[in-house]
Parts: structure tokens; C-alpha cells; sequence
């Protein structure tokens, strides 16, 4: 069973979003900010992360530069899953080194094909 680790702030958003890949038989793991994700991170070294950008503690963004610099979390696949949808954010995502950026709402088909890709399932 491949593991995702989940970094939302927003709990609805955070157990829905768990519920749906624990449905196509996904472990979860959950933090509710981008500091306890990256501790998380680092003691688990997840599959796949799934992070927001606005957050208490530490930003998505934070995130995704301390995984960046880290030889244990390096390589791990990075998936942005936020409100920001403007192209400019977008880009900035996609240029810090995320894999991918799906807005919200999203569809719950869109974000298994999404994980699917990385986690070659």
C-alpha cells in the first residue's frame, strides 16, 4: 500500500480529501500545517505529498523548499492541491519544483488520476 501524506490546514478539506484516497486503498498520513508535514515527511519519507499553499506555520511553498533540500525527500513527487488558480501561481508552483497543481474544488476523478500517475498504480 503506497503512502500520501496530506499537509491541509482546512480539517473538511483534510478528512475529505483522505476519505477519497483511502477509498482507492491509499494510506494516508495528515498533517494540519506545513510544519508538522515536514516533520511528518521526514520521519515517514511518504510516497506522495499532497500539500496547500496557504497555511498556518509554514506555507506550502515553505514545504515544497525544505523537501527540495533534503536527500531523504528529494525525490518524493510534490502535488500542490490549492485555491490559488490564477496562471501566475500556477507557474510559480510548477517552477519551485512541484509535479503538479490542482485547484479547488477539485473532482475526486482528477485528483486519483493525478496520484495514480506518480504512484504508477
Amino acid at each position: 500500500m503506497k503512502t500520501i501524506l496530506l499537509i491541509e490546514d482546512n480539517d473538511i478539506m483534510r478528512e475529505n480529501t483522505a476519505e477519497i484516497l483511502e477509498l482507492f486503498d491509499y494510506q494516508v498520513l495528515m498533517a494540519e500545517n506545513g510544519l508538522r508535514g515536514v516533520e511528518l515527511a521526514l520521519i515517514t519519507i511518504p510516497d506522495l505529498i499532497i500539500c496547500d499553499i496557504t497555511m498556518p506555520e509554514m506555507d506550502g511553498i515553505e514545504v515544497l523548499q525544505k523537501m527540495c533540500t533534503k536527500e531523504k525527500t528529494k525525490k518524493i513527487p510534490f502535488i500542490f492541491l490549492t485555491a490559488h488558480s490564477e496562471k501566475l501561481d500556477v507557474a510559480r508552483g510548477l517552477d519551485l519544483g512541484a509535479d503538479e497543481y490542482l485547484t479547488k474544488p477539485y473532482k475526486g476523478e482528477d485528483l486519483i488520476n493525478v496520484v495514480d500517475k506518480y504512484l504508477h498504480i
